[in-house]
């Protein structure tokens, strides 16, 4: 049977981290063995379910480039793919259920059931549904809903033996049926509820694997219940491991960002939130940890999958992003920049020159690249390219702009100042030049020259960001500096 795997979320909010990797592991196992990925809409909260959210969460898979086969704005053979519009598929199943038996009315009020789950936790005893409903006669069930209560629908299970969960990644769990009581299938406003549709859905779309976090696992049992009493065969179940913080409690707000969209405001690449997903829980055979879309997909197996909870750690994330973001061109980052740059107002094109423009902002880019983490940290890393410093770094003015500093940044200025051509070699020949005729270490050249040019103590190699900056930029930098110090700026005497 070909592999049909699916994402089913809830639009009642951002793009979880571990959600994208719940929709990942779908994604990958879909893709390694020739599957299908399907996408649905669960929305049937009523109170919670957003079409903004739907939306948003539909633009996030695209960004990290997890299309889907079937679903919404694509379709396929098995829709509609939003359970709000499969209403009339569950009033079927549940007529099904009704009729064998299978499902009952339950006329139990919200506020006798939480009455009965209080006195059960008095009592020392896990608060489960009693079953009163269940042998109702024709005539009570007519008295009750004559005084106005409309009855839930609930699910007969087995009072005695088990349900074993035979699951791809944990193994088998075992289910008492002591432990399940006779769960609600549909609610007393007509709405019916997760375990109960999303049994349905699948069945319709012939989903073969349901591959989702562990947080689902207790509801498994009750999903095969529904399935047994239909008189079909469920999927396969794989439930994969949860995503923690730090402290090893469940990933959420309260820990940071959590949700893809904070990390792709944040300058984060689709490239690295996918790779570090797809280690949450999960190893290739030989160890790699930064890989390619492609490769994850030729490497995945449900096998390396791990069982035991997976940490999250934003500083892995940003290394990881590093990595990817190096493996770019630098026209590719500029372009992926681009939103950034035009915030802060750096390297704007110049209408008069603009391929002149583009080329040196790529050569920039290129230069501190090595530096940078994310799109964001781009434009501090580039600004004293195009703008001079406002203000020297502290630490390195106490070290380095010296009273006797100010001299030798003038003599630095007037040996650029002749240079032709000017570029990193000529500029580097001339200050060892200058360093030998003046008797010092070319550090003592070097140092303040980096701070005075970038405001800056470090940064890519000095004589390479001079060339793009410029003779004119450099000259008048290094006279700024002297100014500065000779005027008592940060300098400290010798």
């Amino acid at each position: 049977m070909a592999v049909r795997v699916r994402y089913a979320p809830s639009p009642t909010g951002d793009l979880h981290v571990g959600s994208a990797r719940t929709v990942l592991f779908n994604w990958l196992y879909a893709r390694r063995h020739g599957g299908t990925f399907v996408l649905r809409i669960e929305d049937t909260d009523l109170s919670r379910s957003s079409q903004a959210f739907a939306i948003g969460q539909q633009e996030t898979l695209r960004w990290l480039g997890l299309q889907w086969d079937e679903g919404p704005e694509v379709g396929g053979p098995h829709g509609p793919y939003n359970q709000m519009a499969r209403l009339g598929s569950y009033r079927d199943a549940l007529d099904r259920l009704a009729a064998s038996g299978a499902a009952y009315p339950c006329y139990c009020t919200p506020e006798e059931l939480a009455a009965r789950r209080q006195e059960a936790r008095r009592q020392g005893v896990a608060p489960r549904y009693d079953g009163r409903c269940r042998h109702l006669s024709a005539s009570e069930r007519t008295r009750l809903e004559a005084s106005g209560r409309r009855p839930a629908w609930r699910l007969r299970v087995p009072d005695d033996g088990e349900t074993v969960v035979h699951d791809l990644v944990m193994g088998d769990v075992t289910f008492a049926h002591a432990t399940l009581d006779d769960f609600v299938l549909v609610r007393s406003d007509t709405v019916p509820v997760y375990n109960f549709v999303v049994v349905i859905d699948d069945l319709a779309m012939e989903i073969t694997h349901v591959l989702r976090g562990d947080d689902h696992l207790a509801n498994t049992p009750k999903q095969i219940q529904v399935y047994r009493a239909l008189g079909e065969e469920p999927p396969a179940f794989g439930h994969l491991p949860s995503v923690l913080a730090a402290d090893r409690s469940r990933l959420s707000k309260r820990h940071g960002p959590v949700s893809v969209e904070e990390y792709r405001d944040q300058g984060l690449l689709p490239e690295a939130i996918l790779n570090y997903c797809a280690l949450l829980g999960w190893s290739p055979p030989d160890g790699r940890e930064v890989m390619t879309l492609s490769e994850m997909v030729d490497a995945f197996d449900l096998g390396r999958v791990h069982r035991s909870g997976a940490v999250y750690d934003v500083e892995k994330l940003r290394w990881m992003n590093a990595q990817h973001l190096r493996r770019l061109t630098p026209a590719e980052v500029a372009r992926r920049a681009r939103p950034w740059l035009a915030q802060t107002g750096l390297a704007e094109a110049d209408p008069q020159d603009e391929a002149a423009g583009t080329r040196r902002l790529e050569a920039v880019i290129g230069l501190v690249l090595e530096r940078v983490q994310t799109l964001a940290d781009l434009p501090g890393a580039i600004e004293y390219f195009y703008r001079a410093p406002s203000a020297y770094d502290l630490t390195g003015a106490r070290k380095h702009f010296r009273a006797e500093t100010a001299p030798l940044l003038r003599a630095a200025a007037d040996a650029v100042e002749p240079l032709d051509p000017f570029n990193a070699e000529t500029m580097e020949a001339a200050y060892r030049a200058l360093a030998d005729r003046l008797a010092i270490k070319a550090a003592a050249l070097i140092h303040p020259t980096r701070l005075a040019l970038t405001g800056r103590t470090v940064g890519p190699s000095l004589f390479a960001l001079a060339a793009l900056l410029g003779r004119e930029t450099c000259t008048a930098r290094l006279r700024a500096a002297a100014v500065h110090v000779e005027a008592g700026g940060d300098a400290v005497s010798g």
